[in-house]
């Protein structure tokens, strides 16, 4: 028998998913099931919430293309569940081009109506036109410092509002939220999980940056 429950997501914001019986019991059982990892940790480990939570997130990223891949994705979730996005996510690595930053700044507009045209994504102009220019951003970061990835190292570490309005001077359509789940959910920012979650020993000892202060 399944049942629909209402849970907190990664952004702590309710979403509504299909359980089993026997999962939803347990997890009314629970006295404060109140965050993400509480509630991930009781799907099953083929659940793409549960597969994202123990493999992906808070862990470091080192290839760009990887990082700007997760920022595509944390952008097109704004609005939106993060269940839509995990579901759609090999369609984005997909009509992306495996999130090349090289090969996504070079697109031109007949790649911007191919996107705008696929079902698979998120198909919202303003979003897809910041995945466009931020590619281009990054070819310059890159010539600057080396790396997408050595620019945010050099601006590390930062708080929660120092990052957005750094981000939000460097990018398009990246606003709180969304430059909070991209910086945490890739190490830079602490709260991916909670300590006692299993997985945060894991992200530990991958040495997230925001170990150093």
């Amino acid at each position: 028998m399944l049942v629909y429950s209402f849970v907190l997501n990664k952004d702590n914001h309710l979403f509504p998913i299909l359980l089993n019986f026997n999962l939803f019991k347990k997890l009314n059982r629970m006295e404060k099931p109140t965050t993400y990892c509480d509630v991930v940790l009781l799907m099953d480990k083929t659940n793409l919430h549960r597969i994202y939570h123990d493999t992906a997130y808070g862990f470091p990223i080192g290839s760009d293309d990887e990082l700007f891949g997760r920022l595509i994705l944390e952008i097109n979730q704004a609005g939106l569940s993060w269940s839509t996005i995990l579901n759609k996510q090999e369609n984005f690595r997909k009509a992306y081009k495996n999130f090349s930053v090289k090969k996504i700044a070079a697109f031109k507009e007949k790649d911007f109506e191919r996107l705008m045209n696929d079902a698979g994504i998120i198909r919202n102009r303003l979003k897809i036109n910041a995945a466009i220019e931020n590619a281009k951003i990054i070819l310059l970061l890159q010539k600057d410092f080396g790396s997408f990835k050595k620019w945010i190292e050099h601006h590390h570490p930062k708080t929660k509002e120092e990052w957005v309005k750094i981000f939000k001077k460097t990018f398009k359509f990246t606003g709180g939220e969304i430059v909070n789940e991209f910086l945490m959910s890739t190490g830079y920012l602490p709260g991916a999980h909670i300590k006692s979650c299993p997985v945060y020993k894991k992200v530990l000892k991958a040495k997230p940056a925001f170990l150093k202060k």
